[in-house]
């Protein structure tokens, strides 16, 4: 039987959920974030709350479960971006199933309304899984590596991708 996967924007309110699942994938992939578990575990839900300030949170779920995680904040940044993604993580259980390509599917359904046309995003250069799903969901990468201002001495790849709206 195939999964149930859905996609949702998440409001303050939900900052538990992602309070949640960020910790979840801080825990299951540290390499591959620039924040910290010891860190963000020490947020207190005004902390979450105001999280959603600044960035939108698009969380996909694998029959009710949350399972994959993404935020998005408006900037004007490199190579044209007019957003930038973060944070994207799926669940290793429920990788394969469609969880990244859900989330920019709403990424896309949204794009022209809320400014998300050109999505920008930085990798770690050492993450080959991340960067070859991010290409497989239409991103390249521009300009070359970048040293890390919260990670010194490791280095990351920007990566662009025009929504498929366009």
């Amino acid at each position: 039987m195939p999964y149930q996967v859905s996609c949702i924007e998440l409001l303050a309110d939900d900052w538990a959920r992602v309070r949640d699942i960020r910790l979840q994938s801080l825990l299951e992939s540290p390499h591959a974030f620039g924040g910290t578990y010891e860190n963000e575990k020490l947020f207190d839900e005004m902390q979450w709350r105001n999280e959603f300030g600044k960035l939108s949170f698009v969380v996909a779920s694998v029959d009710g479960q949350d399972s994959g995680v993404m935020s998005i904040e408006i900037l004007v940044g490199d190579f044209g971006s007019t957003c930038w993604i973060g944070g994207c993580w799926t669940d290793p259980k429920f990788r394969g199933v469609g969880l990244m390509r859900t989330m920019f599917n709403y990424v896309d359904r949204h794009a022209i309304e809320r400014g998300w046309l050109v999505q920008g995003l930085g990798v770690w250069t050492d993450n080959d899984s991340a960067i070859s799903a991010y290409e497989k969901l239409g991103f390249v990468e521009m300009g070359g590596p970048q040293p890390s201002s919260r990670q010194p001495g490791k280095f990351y790849q920007r990566m662009i991708r025009k929504t498929n709206n366009l």
